[in-house]
């Protein structure tokens, strides 16, 4: 099998610093549109990973501020499987320094959550495994964080 299909397999997970933004992949597809991936990551691999209620509230938050004001052309937020952060996939090339800011604004949105969007179980899956509270600890965490841009 040969790993360097998927790229996140050749990132060192052994010599990266979480909290940092990532630009994980940019493709252009054949209609000419460009698609960018990045790499959400909140905790050290390997070291710490969050729970998934924690995660899957981050994922709900998130997502919905992500897309508030329409600012990026977002196609998904996908919770890793590792736990450790989120990917990013979004219509157009970006600047990082402009994202990092306004993630960090969308994770101050995160701090001062009062409810879950799409959390009763007519909207979700899973609408048992929630936690704002964790939630806030990982957005709060992430902000604090010397973050990079790899």
């Amino acid at each position: 099998m040969n790993k360097h299909i998927v790229k996140s397999f050749n990132l060192d997970h052994t010599k990266v610093a979480a909290p940092f933004i990532r630009l994980s992949d940019k493709i252009i597809s054949p209609k000419g549109d460009i698609i960018t991936k990045l790499d959400l990551r909140f905790t050290q691999p390997n070291k710490e990973f969050m729970d998934m209620p924690a995660m899957h509230t981050l994922e709900h938050l998130l997502a919905t501020f992500l897309r508030e004001g329409g600012k990026y052309k977002i196609i998904d937020l996908s919770p890793m499987g590792c736990q450790t952060g989120f990917y990013l996939t979004l219509f157009d090339d970006i600047d990082l320094r402009e994202f990092k800011e306004f993630f960090i604004d969308c994770l101050n949105k995160v701090l001062s959550a009062e409810d879950i969007p799409g959390a009763e179980e007519k909207e979700c899956g899973n609408y048992k495994s929630h936690s704002l509270q964790k939630a806030k600890e990982f957005a709060g965490k992430f902000i604090k964080g010397n973050i990079e841009l790899i």
